[in-house]
């Protein structure tokens, strides 16, 4: 396993799982926001700050515990993850490894499961696979989501080459979106009402 504990802050300018979920939402949203360093102004919200102190929470409870039922038997809590390969980073709740000798990512999210797992969560996790592969050197083929307000039900997602093949190619997108390339604006004109970017996005 690399360690990337002490140095992550040399990794500041890499791509977040939060940084691609904006940039599913809307591409121009990260051309204003990285390119032309037009910053946006948002206030923190409740959930945010909940979801903040059930992770704090967990993380304090969970250390020993292990999953048998996902046959798991060690893990890392709270772990920094980088891949130099793809330029981006993140921090999971868990990573754990199972019997089999793979590993497998595990967050835990202040949510109802309402019988699918949303494409943001999927393409978070993903992410989290990738890096999670390159740091520990291990094969990746699930991933797992709790939810908090679900009385902490458990979700398996499966990791698969075209799910990763996906994620790459967006963070090379995004890559170009970095390098000055202007996107073409969301689909989805319902998007843009609220968007503090849409006074001076063109049409």
């Amino acid at each position: 396993m690399k360690s990337f504990q002490n140095s992550f802050n040399e990794y500041s300018y890499y791509i977040t799982p939060s940084d691609m979920i904006e940039f599913q939402y809307c591409k121009r949203f990260i051309y204003y926001m990285k390119v032309l360093g037009i910053q946006q102004f948002e206030e923190k919200r409740y959930k945010v700050q909940k979801g903040r102190r059930i992770h704090e929470k967990k993380e304090g409870q969970n250390k020993s515990y292990l999953r048998k039922k996902l046959g798991v038997k060690n893990k890392y809590i709270d772990v920094q993850l980088v891949s130099e390969r793809l330029k981006i980073r993140g921090k999971v709740d868990e990573v754990l490894l199972l019997h089999d000798d793979t590993m497998a990512p595990l967050d835990y999210k202040f949510a109802i499961f309402d019988e699918k797992v949303y494409n943001t969560y999927k393409m978070q996790m993903i992410m989290y696979a990738l890096m999670v592969k390159e740091v520990f050197q291990k094969e990746v083929e699930k991933a797992f989501l709790v939810y908090c307000r679900g009385n902490n039900s458990v979700k398996e997602l499966s990791i698969n080459k075209q799910d990763e093949n996906t994620i790459v190619e967006e963070i090379q997108e995004y890559e170009k979106v970095l390098q000055g390339y202007y996107p073409k604006a969301t689909r989805y004109k319902s998007r843009c009402d609220d968007c503090c970017y849409k006074n001076i996005c063109i049409k």
